[in-house]
């Protein structure tokens, strides 16, 4: 790591890896623009943000990162960018916040080649036994919220998303499956819906 490249998330460092260099990055929810700091820093990207949030606007823009403030749920990038404007459009802990995933997805590809997605699994096996064993709503470190002040509106598993990928016609190009602390072990490739805490996809339309 260079001295001007900022220390990043685990989870940024997976996404990274699957980012060619010079690509043209889209980044939904870029927050204070980290992800998309480094990611001009280590591939010599280009780089666009959106961020709804006043404040982590303002971080990105001094950090130099071009940034709009937009919802997610008006879909408008489609009115803000052409067709195929990206090779990667990037969505983190957001498609289970947002109103129509799945109409989201269908933007995401639409004004971008491929698209990297990252979710919590609400099929992971701790939250089945709080609600086998509990009979409540599950809270775990990857869902923290208790069920009446939770953002997560559309929770899913690995399963309902990678069905909802087949009945659109959008592969799957790469798949990591981790824990709470992006890690990976060979349990979850073998069951990866009942031990994976965390998914992280991409994705292109199908040819």
């Amino acid at each position: 790591m260079s001295a001007t490249t900022l220390p990043i998330s685990p989870e940024f460092k997976l996404i990274s890896d699957w980012i060619t260099p010079n690509s043209r990055v889209l980044d939904l929810g870029c927050g204070d623009g980290k992800l998309l700091t480094h990611l001009i820093q280590t591939h010599k990207i280009t780089g666009y943000g959106m961020e709804l949030d006043p404040d982590r606007n303002i971080q990105a823009i001094k950090a130099g990162i071009n940034v709009i403030q937009s919802n997610l749920n008006n879909h408008d990038i489609c009115h803000y960018f052409d067709e195929d404007s990206f090779d990667f459009v990037i969505m983190t802990q957001a498609l289970q916040v947002v109103r129509r995933p799945d109409e989201l997805l269908d933007d995401m590809l639409a004004v971008g080649k491929q698209s990297i997605i990252t979710f919590p699994n609400f099929g992971h096996w701790r939250m089945r036994a709080q609600l086998a064993f509990k009979g409540r709503m599950p809270e775990t470190e990857t869902l923290p919220y208790h069920w009446y002040d939770t953002p997560n509106i559309h929770l899913c598993t690995f399963n309902d998303f990678e069905d909802l990928c087949e009945s659109k016609g959008i592969e799957v190009v790469e798949r990591a499956v981790v824990n709470s602390e992006h890690r990976s072990t060979l349990g979850m490739k073998i069951a990866p819906n009942l031990l994976g805490e965390v998914a992280l996809y991409k994705v292109q339309k199908k040819v």
